[in-house]
């Protein structure tokens, strides 16, 4: 049998392929690679045709891998893993990290980590280039092609390596003056079995049951809520407008609570939890640009 001579178009369309199979289907795909859909399906179906095997069955919402899909997918991992250990390797010749870093960030995280940091990152590295994905929903950061992601410390899937950046995060629960003023007064967390309260679903899909403590004094708040959303964002703003009682992160209403355009809840009974974590496979050889970025979030994020 004639040995296949491999030209650049089908390395790339190779690489492709790889895309396309990890993503489970075009549309998804052509996100990740700012690529239309069709032209995608006309790369495969030319890959196919060279190869002089079928690769994966199409449907109109997903591809799903052959036998021969498979086979040649496994042997690919390896080969591009090598590939790209073997570029990534070269910044050890270079002065400054550099390449295209992915990032799946809470949206918490996006606003309190991110944002006032990103500036000066990108100002210090100029060779590194992200794409930050904003999403509270739980993602796997493997199978969506990420290089790392962050989540409160206690999220974080056990089998990746996880760094810590910054302290421990203070929550609180917060109103408007308005509310607080035409409602009965809360002395006690019992109390809030009377009021409106926001209810906050999490990225996996379960409600946050709020997390109290005072002294030694422990307790868990689930309430018939009176609406329930999930972002923080949106439960910030009902609370502003008069809708009930939210909570969130100390740090993400700290200018209305210095203003004044919210206030605490039972402040004697605010919470700590996990500070956020940046994780990343630990399978992988972790890139420069990722070395630099958890080093530079945990100088920069306090």
């Amino acid at each position: 049998m004639a040995r296949l001579t491999l030209t650049r178009s089908d390395l790339g369309d190779l690489n492709l392929f790889r895309t396309i199979a990890r993503a489970g289907g075009f549309r998804r795909a052509a996100l990740e690679l700012d690529v239309s859909a069709s032209a995608l399906s006309h790369a495969l179906r030319g890959l196919e045709t060279r190869l002089g095997v079928r690769l994966a069955n199409r449907t109109n919402r997903s591809v799903t891998l052959t036998e021969a899909g498979e086979m040649l997918l496994a042997s690919l991992e390896t080969g591009f893993e090598a590939i790209e250990s073997g570029i990534e390797n070269l910044n050890l010749h270079k002065d400054t990290p550099s390449g295209r870093l992915r990032v799946n960030v809470l949206s918490d995280a996006a606003r309190l980590a991110f944002g006032p940091n990103l500036a000066s990152f990108m100002a210090n590295y100029p060779q590194v280039n992200l794409e930050i994905v904003v999403q509270d929903e739980f993602v796997d950061i493997v199978d969506g092609s990420f290089d790392a992601g962050i989540r409160f410390g206690g999220s974080v899937p056990e089998e990746m390596i996880a760094v810590p950046i910054g302290a421990d995060l203070r929550w609180v629960m917060i109103a408007s003056p308005d509310y607080l003023a035409r409602r009965p007064r809360l002395k006690h967390p019992s109390d809030l079995s009377s009021h409106e309260c926001i209810g906050l679903r999490t990225g996996r899909g379960a409600m946050y049951h709020w997390e109290l403590e005072r002294g030694s004094e422990r307790m868990e708040i689930s309430v018939d809520w009176a609406i329930v959303v999930n972002e923080t964002a949106l439960a910030i703003e009902l609370a502003e407008n008069g809708g009930g009682i939210a909570y969130c992160l100390e740090r993400r209403v700290q200018d209305q609570l210095k203003s004044g355009a919210l206030k605490e809840v039972l402040p004697k009974w605010s919470s700590f939890g996990p500070a956020f974590h940046i994780y990343y496979n630990s399978r992988r050889q972790v890139p420069s640009a990722l070395r630099a970025l958890i080093s530079f979030l945990k100088d920069e994020v306090r």
